[in-house]
This record gives C-alpha cells, structure tokens and sequence, in this order.
C-alpha cells in the first residue's frame, strides 16, 4: 500500500480552540447576568436602567452565545481536528477552512451587536435577523463544501462513525435554518416570519427542538465517537451499536419538536406524533452513551488518573439523563405540570452545562498538549476545575428543578372551595427567590472553572511548541481489496455521497409528515370570524414588545386546563393567533400569560406598570423600561410594515397604508387622553406631559387588543368599538 507524508493543518484547530474558551467565557458571563437580574431584580432592574443589557435583550444573546459561539466553536475545533486524522488527509481547502472561521466569528460579533439593541425575529435559537441568516446559510455551506471535499479524497476506504454524525449534522442543519428563515424583510433589520401562529408555532419547534438535536446533540456524538475511545486508548465498544444509533436517532429525533406545543392550539394529532416519537428517543439516545460509557469497561482505572475521561464520563451520564428526562417531559401528565417553569430550564442547562460544556473541557485538555507538544500545564489545576465545574451544574440544576416543580404545583394548587390556592402570579414568583439566588451562585462557579482552564491552557501554549503543520506518514488504505461476505453497513461507509441522500430522506420523513398537513390542510386551523388584523398603533406596538422580548418571560398561550383557565380565561384557539408573524405563544411563564390581557388593567396602570414595575406589582421582578416613555414612536416603515402584512395574507385593504398613520395618530391620542386624564388625579405618581408620540403608548395598545377579538362585546362598550375601528374597514 502507498505510504505518503502529509501535513495536519492544526492552525485552524488552534483557532477555532481559542474562539471556543474565548466565547464560552463571554457567553456564560452573560448568562450569569441575565440570572442575577432574576436573583437581585432590586438592584439590577432599578439602577442599571440601561436598555441595552435589560433581561429581554440579553437572554437571546445568552443562547445565541452559548450555543452558536461557544458549542458552535467547540464543534469546529473537533471536527478540523478528528477528521484529518480519520480521513488521513489535510482539509481540502485552507481557504474555505479560514472562510469558515473568520466568517463563523463575523455572525457571532454580528449577534453581539444587534440582540441587545433589540433587532431580534423573536423565535428561539433564531431569533438573528434575515441578513445574518443568509450568512449563516452561506458559512454553513463552505464548511459542508469543505467537510465532503475532504472525504471524496480520503486515503481510507469506510468512514468512521464520527464522520456519519458530521454529515448528518451539516444537512440537517442546513434544512432546519433555511426552512425556519423564511420570512419578508421590512428593511435590512427588520422583517416578518413567512408562517403565521400555529403553522409558525410548528416549524419554529421543528426547528427548535432539532437545533438541539441536530447542533448541540449529533456533532457531539461524533466528537465522543472520535475523543472518548482516543483518550482511553481502547477501541469504541460495539460497531453495531453505533449504526443503529446513527440511523435510529437521526430517524426519530425529527419527529419530537412538537412534545414542547402539548395541550396548546396545535392540532392533537400533531402533539400525539410528538409525544410518540419522543418516547420511542430514549432507545437510541441510551445507545449511544451506553457505547461511550462501556468503551471504557476494564479501564476505570483511566479515568481515575486522566482528567479528560474524567470530564467525559460526566458529560455522557449528564447526556443520558437529559435524554431520558426529555422524553420524561413530553408525556402529557408530565407536561402540564412542567411546560412554562423552571423545570424545563433545568433540564436544557443539565444537557448544555452537563454533555456540551464538560465534553468540550475534556477535548481541549485532550488536544492542547498535543497542539503544543508538551504535557498540561497544570494537572492539579484541570482536576481542580472538574470538581468545580460538576458541583457548579449541581448547584445551578438542582435549585430550578426545585423551582420547577414549585411553580408547577403552586399554579395547579385549589383550595378545597374549588378556587386557586395562589391565584396571584407574584405569589409563585416570590417563592423561588432563593432558587434564583442559589442558581446564580452555581454559574457563577461553573464561571469560575472556565476561567481556570483558559489559564491552564493559555500557560500551556505559551510554554509548549506549537506548529502550523503536523506532518505525518499515511499509508493509503482507499483502494484496498473489499473482502467477502463484509457487513451490510459497509458499503454505505465507502459512499459519503449515497450516506448524505440516505440521511437528508431519513431525516424529511417526519418533517414532511408533520408540517406539511398543517401548512397545506385549511382544517386544521380553523378561522375565527371575529379575529381581525391589528390597527396600525397595536403593530407598531407589537414589533416593540418583540424588540424589547417580553416573549422571553410572558406567554400567549392559555392551555386547556382548569387551573389555568381559572386564572386566565378562556383556553387558547388556533384562529385566534393567523395574523401572527411570528407567533409569540412564549415557552417561560417568569411573567403570567398576557392572551387574555386586554382590557384587564386602565391604561395607566399599564403606563405605570411599565416605568416603575415594582411600585405597581410589589414583589415583581421585572425590569423597568423608562426609555419607551422618553423614545418617540418611529413610524417611518408603517407603510412598508402594512404592506409586508399583506403579502403575506394579513386582510389589510388595498392602499390602508395611506389611511394608517392617521389612525395610528387618533388611537394614540384616545389612550394618551386617558392616560394623562388618570396619572394627574394621582398625586406622587408618575408625571405626565406629553405621551401621545412615545413608544409606550403603542405597547399599551398591543397589551390592551391581547383577547379581546374574542371577548363578548357589550352594545354600549363606546371604546371597544373605537378600538376596533379597523375591523369595520377590513370588513
């Protein structure tokens, strides 16, 4: 067989390795802001006063962070590094290796910059707007470019298994973002989601859940395949296990996103998919961190004395627990009590701190020595931070699994008369005010790890050796003779182009059969006839509440459940929500549910409640938003606004955008009127001059329409009909 030299590129390794310790730390440090903001709201959410780090700006750059800048980095360091050596040859293209570093990085500044100024689609873990998601889509596809060039010259004839988990990553992502993106731009920052309410619901957890199991989940299993049986020294531990683990999980995990939508307005059949296929995740997720886990049977002794397979024997217990929970949660019994809380929280965070984080800090201590040719810096220091890092998840998971099932019980609880046990929201808010506390205080340490290993490493390259090429001798295995009788799957790992088709038809299967019904099938979403477009006024204010996130603590979705029809009002339909672009049903209650908030509260309270939350909700622990009183409402797009909703189905009239500044103008002037008439009988409260053209009195008006299409509506209700004073235009 052909021996040859060839030349590792480690340079990009190298890279995408700080990139990953350097965003980890950023994107942690603002998770652990957004939880103090939760844990000491007096403080932060009184002083600070700086729109550009509020609570609903920063939680999606804490995601975004997180997942595309630290796991996202993470994901790109193993695999430049395991596939040279697996393909036993250099990345076909250093070009389009450094395209995809320098331009993964210009998203991620991208993301820093415009989430905190509130330039966000509102829908979770896509929340970048359309300019960067075509160049996400456009990175995404140099990177796959590059990955299937290399393999097409491989000098080895199967693929690894690590290699099928790669490629299936790269399709899959690739469907799930272009599918999930599409909307119609605005202007260049600014745009609308394609689907409306429930169908935009649905592809929003198709593509929500399978980012996690499609980016957090399935290149990770192939960094395990790769870094776990290379740390131990010791071959993976069934061959078998790991094809049908491949093919079974990426199969199922498809079909689940809909188990984070049970007992909302999509169609049952669609949540009872969910539920099904949700439960059948646990066979194929067991398998594969059972094939990791006995990799290393008869060599306990390792792990005991190397601080990498210490690391990764957390993450893949911490990856088994996750997946059994999942499933756990999409069982309606479960669901009812878990949906909204903090229990949910818990569980994202035992995958992400637990599988992504400790697997990623095993695969850095693995390759650092080896970039740099020298022994870890500081061993006592790196086990230092596992028993850290693993009491850090600890102390930040087991309080909101306690917070999780107090809010859940607390909201279901009735008093033997039949009434709500705590019928104030802000009773179950001030209940988990430790849990909050105790939670910061465990990120704060798991923080605290992370910094130790970014010295420990950081000392080890500067004392270490490092070259831009590692050349090694490879001998050419890829013309070999294929022996008789060799196993079925074998064929498939010599054809990287028949494995893609294999798994982009694997995977479209159960999203066809999902979504496709509920886009096409006008059954499914019956209509209300009383649900009508939002006047100019409540869009403005609309846009204003998803720039601000407000989605991000507040609900609209009322389930079909006693206690919570009880404190809400009438359960939730599908008709209610098809002018929604996007659908803003939530998936945290740190707020209670706004779907029937209209016409609950005056409009002054609301004026009141906005600036100075805490004065007006004693106990509350939401932020103050000072600058919607003191910024002028910018109107200059309700036209293009107006326009975009109609393409996309919105029954606005032929040629309203000309009528809509002025009747934007006359609701702001009618809830300015009662706001000022209200707030100056009120001495000490806030002052009043002029409020007519300022963006809260936009946001009121959004709050105030919440419901209130299907609310009954007296003969005599004067202001209910000049509210709905489009409704008779449209009509």
């Amino acid at each position: 067989m052909e021996v040859s030299r060839i030349n590792y590129d480690n340079k990009i390794v190298k890279y995408f390795a700080y990139a990953t310790i350097t965003w980890g730390a950023i994107g942690m440090l603002v998770g652990l802001i957004a939880a103090l903001q939760l844990a000491f709201p007096n403080f932060f959410n009184d002083y600070l006063g700086f729109k550009y780090l509020s609570f609903g700006r920063i939680r999606p750059l804490h995601t975004n962070a997180v997942i595309f800048a630290f796991v996202g980095n993470g994901i790109f360091t193993g695999v430049y590094y395991s596939m040279q050596r697996l393909l036993k040859t250099r990345m076909w293209s250093d070009k389009l290796s450094y395209i995809n570093f320098w331009g993964w990085q210009l998203i991620i500044l991208s993301a820093v910059i415009t989430l905190p100024m509130g330039y966000t689609t509102s829908k979770e873990y896509a929340e970048l707007e359309w300019p960067i998601d075509i160049a996400i889509t456009l990175l995404w596809v140099v990177f796959g470019w590059n990955m299937f060039a290399t393999i097409l010259v491989r000098r080895v004839q199967h693929i690894y298994t690590a290699i099928w988990f790669y490629i299936a990553t790269f399709v899959t992502v690739a469907v799930l973002h272009i599918f999930n993106s599409f909307e119609l731009p605005v202007h260049f920052l600014k745009s609308y989601s394609w689907y409306a309410g429930v169908q935009d619901a649905l592809v929003q957890w198709w593509y929500g859940h399978n980012a996690v199991a499609f980016f957090l989940t399935t290149p990770y299993l192939g960094l395990m395949y790769y870094f776990v049986p290379k740390a131990a020294n010791r071959p993976i531990y069934s061959y078998k296990l790991s094809i049908i683990h491949f093919w079974a999980l990426i199969f199922i995990y498809i079909w689940a996103g809909p188990h984070h939508l049970l007992y909302t307005s999509l169609p049952d059949w669609a949540q009872s998919l969910g539920v099904v296929f949700s439960i059948m995740l646990i066979a194929p997720s067991w398998g594969g961190m059972l094939n990791g886990l006995l990799t290393l049977r008869g060599a306990w002794d390792k792990v005991r004395d190397n601080v990498v397979l210490k690391f990764m024997v957390v993450a893949l217990t911490a990856y088994g627990m996750a997946t059994f929970e999942g499933p756990l949660l999409s069982l309606k019994s479960v669901n009812s009590i878990s949906h909204f809380t903090d229990w949910t929280i818990a569980h994202v965070h035992v995958g992400g701190l637990g599988w992504n984080g400790m697997l990623t800090f095993g695969m850095l201590y693995f390759l650092f020595p080896r970039l740099f040719k020298r022994e870890l810096y500081s061993k006592r220091l790196a086990n230092a931070h596992f028993w850290i890092a693993t009491l850090g998840i600890i102390l930040w998971a087991v309080p909101m699994y306690w917070a999780g099932f107090s809010q859940g019980l607390m909201w279901q609880e009735f008093n033997p008369d039949g009434t709500l046990a705590n019928p104030d929201f802000l009773e179950t808010v001030n209940a988990l005010e430790p849990f909050y506390i105790m939670r910061a205080f465990g990120g704060l340490i798991y923080i605290i790890g992370v910094l130790m290993m970014s010295y420990n490493l950081f000392k080890t390259a500067k004392m270490g050796s490092f070259s831009n090429n590692e050349t090694v001798e490879v001998t050419n295995s890829r013309n070999q003779k294929i022996p008789k009788g060799e196993y079925w799957h074998r064929p498939i790992e010599r054809k990287p182009v028949q494995l893609m088709i294999l798994s982009i038809i694997v995977i479209l299967i159960g999203g066809a059969v999902e979504i496709i019904p509920t886009l096409t099938v006008k059954s499914n979403i019956k209509t209300i006839s009383q649900v009508k477009p939002l006047t100019p006024l409540e869009l403005e204010g609309r846009d204003i509440y998803i720039r601000e996130g407000c989605n991000n603590c507040h609900s609209q979705m009322v389930r079909p459940l006693r206690f919570e029809t009880e404190r809400y009002g009438e359960y939730s339909k599908a008709g209610e929500f098809v002018y929604d672009h996007p659908f803003l049903w939530g998936s945290k209650r740190t707020g209670p549910d706004l779907a029937r908030e209209g016409g609950l509260r005056s409009d002054s309270w609301h004026y009141g409640h906005l600036l100075i939350p805490k004065q007006w909700s004693p106990g509350s622990i939401m932020p103050a938003y000072p600058w919607l009183a003191e910024d002028a409402l910018n109107t200059s797009d309700l036209k293009t606004k107006i326009a975009v909703m109609r393409d996309l189905g919105v029954p606005y009239p032929e040629g309203y955008e000309e009528e809509a500044h002025k009747d934007l103008k006359k609701q702001a002037n009618e809830i300015a009127g009662r706001i000022v008439k209200d707030l100056s009988q009120q001495k000490g409260s806030v002052k009043v001059e002029t409020v007519s053209d300022k963006e809260i009195v936009a946001i009121i008006a959004y709050l105030q329409r919440l419901g209130t299409d299907i609310k009954a509506v007296p003969e005599n209700d004067q202001e209910q009909e000049k509210s709905t004073e489009l409704t008779e235009k449209t009509e």
